[in-house]
C-alpha cells in the first residue's frame, strides 16, 4: 500500500537542489537553488532526473507538477560551470556530457505518461525553457517572463529549439530564438507558450484548481490522450533533441562562446569577432 504522502528525501542520497514529494496522486518536483536563481548545473539536472524517475515509478502518480523556490523559476544553465568547462583540458567532452544529461532530463519529462504541469512564478531563461516546454500545461504568474538570450552569450539554444517549435511553431520560435527579447507572460500566452496567466497572489489557488480538474479525469483516458496527442503532432521532437546535442556542442566550441561567457561573468559587453 503506497502511503498518501512521502517525500523521497531520506538517507545519504538526499538531493541538494531539489525537493520532491507525492501526495494523493500529485507528484511535485521543486527546483530549490534560489540563491543561484535556480541555475542548472550538472548535479542539479541529475537530481531532477532522479526525482522524475522515482515519481514515475510510483503507481499512485496521477499528475506531475514542476515548480521552483525563489523569485526566478530558472535562469538557465550555470554559466560559471560552463566557464569552468571552457577552461578545462577536456572541456568539449564535459560539454558533450552536460548536453546528454540535459537531453535525458527533457526526454524523461516529455515521456511521462501522466499529465505534467509547469507552475511558473517568475522569469524563465535559456535552459530553463526546456524544462517548462517538456511539460504539457504551463500556468504562469503575471510577473513571469520568458527569454532565450543564448546568442548574447555567443551560444545557441539548440537543445530547447525542438521543444519550442513543437509547442508554438516555427514563426514564434524563430522570433524568440533570434530576437533575444523578453516575452511577458501575457504575450507568451498569445504565442501559445503559456496556457494561462494569473495574478501572482492567485497562482497557488489556480494551480490547485487545475490539478483537481486533471485528477477528475480517468487515468487511462489521460494516458491515452497524451499518447494520441504525440502521435497526431507528427513531430520527431525526442529524436530532434538528441540530434541537437552536436549542434549545442558546436556552438560552445567557438571563440564567440568563450568571449560571451567571459563577458557575462565579467559584467561587460562582449567583443564579437567578425565572420
Amino acid at each position: 500500500m503506497v502511503p498518501a504522502y512521502h517525500p523521497y528525501q531520506t538517507g545519504k542520497n538526499m538531493p541538494e537542489f531539489v525537493k520532491q514529494q507525492i501526495e494523493s496522486g500529485v507528484g511535485r518536483i521543486t527546483l530549490n537553488r534560489p540563491a543561484k536563481r535556480n541555475a542548472l548545473k550538472r548535479q542539479f539536472i541529475e537530481e531532477i532526473q532522479l526525482g522524475i524517475t522515482q515519481l514515475a515509478s510510483d503507481p499512485s502518480l496521477r499528475v506531475l507538477v514542476l515548480e521552483a523556490e525563489g523569485e526566478v523559476f530558472c535562469a538557465g544553465m550555470d554559466l560559471g560551470e560552463m566557464q569552468q568547462r571552457a577552461e578545462s583540458e577536456n572541456g568539449n567532452d564535459q560539454w558533450q556530457r552536460d548536453s546528454e544529461v540535459y537531453a535525458d532530463l527533457l526526454t524523461a519529462i516529455y515521456r511521462l505518461p501522466v499529465p505534467t504541469v509547469a507552475v511558473v512564478q517568475g522569469p524563465v531563461l535559456a535552459g530553463g525553457m526546456g524544462l517548462i516546454l517538456a511539460c504539457d500545461i504551463l500556468l504562469a504568474s503575471e510577473v513571469a517572463f520568458f527569454m532565450l538570450p543564448e546568442p548574447l552569450r555567443g551560444i545557441t539554444a539548440a537543445m530547447v529549439t525542438p521543444l519550442l517549435i513543437h509547442r508554438v511553431g516555427c514563426g514564434p520560435a524563430g522570433y524568440m530564438l533570434l530576437s533575444c527579447e523578453r516575452l511577458t507572460a501575457d504575450r507568451a500566452m498569445t504565442f501559445g507558450l503559456c496556457h494561462e496567466v494569473c495574478p501572482a497572489d492567485q497562482l497557488t489557488q489556480r494551480r490547485d484548481k487545475l490539478i483537481a480538474s486533471i485528477l477528475a479525469g480517468s487515468p487511462s483516458a489521460l494516458a491515452i490522450t497524451k499518447r494520441h496527442l504525440d502521435q497526431c503532432s507528427q513531430t520527431a521532437v525526442l529524436s530532434d533533441i538528441k540530434k541537437s546535442i552536436a549542434i549545442s556542442a558546436e556552438a560552445r566550441e567557438t571563440a564567440d562562446a568563450r568571449e560571451g561567457l567571459a563577458a557575462f561573468l565579467e559584467k561587460r559587453k562582449p567583443a564579437w569577432q567578425p565572420e
